[in-house]
């Protein structure tokens, strides 16, 4: 017969906390579950905005920005560089924090970087359908995977051509509670 895994099973607020949290109840040992960082850029090549179309759920068929998960041991920039090798085969220089977007509804915290493709010739990675280079006027708006997308766009938009100042934010009332 095998015998239970030790590790958190019961729900529950341990002493001195505020939040209910997975809590062994042989050990005591707490599991801190924390919001996810997910890292990605707006890399761009002669005016023209790299996108992905998703292969993979959420959103499968629709263009996002080169992002994801930032890994264990991994500066928040190097994910984003490899981010952008995974899903477009794209190798960028990242010009700097663009923006911060808090999304609680599902946990992450969103750092997203302005960059320079270091060279068109990019590729649809395992987790893209197709990649693509739009120009402003031809970004297929209507099939845009996340409302954070649109905002990085548009902060991006903003500050083109300009020294990055203080990272953007979530725009006002959007706290990231729409899907």
């Amino acid at each position: 017969m095998a015998s239970k895994p030790a590790g958190p099973s019961v729900r529950s607020i341990p002493d001195g906390d505020s939040r209910e949290r997975l809590v062994c109840p042989d050990c005591g040992f707490i599991s801190y579950d924390n919001p996810k960082v997910v890292v990605g850029s707006v890399a761009v090549w002669e005016e023209k905005i790299l996108l992905c179309r998703r292969a993979i759920p959420p959103r499968v068929g629709l263009w996002t920005l080169p992002a994801g998960y930032l890994e264990l041991n991994e500066t928040s920039e190097a994910g984003a560089a490899r981010e952008a090798w995974e899903e477009a085969r794209a190798r960028i220089a990242i010009d700097g924090l663009l923006a911060v977007y808090n999304i609680p509804r599902i946990s992450q915290v969103q750092l997203i970087y302005r960059a320079r493709l270091e060279s068109a010739d990019v590729s649809a990675g395992e987790e893209s359908l197709e990649v693509g280079l739009f120009e402003w006027d031809g970004i297929p708006w209507d099939e845009i995977a996340f409302p954070s997308v649109q905002w990085a766009l548009g902060h991006y938009r903003e500050s083109a051509g300009r020294p990055l100042e203080t990272p953007r934010a979530n725009p006002p009332g959007e706290v990231g509670d729409l899907e």
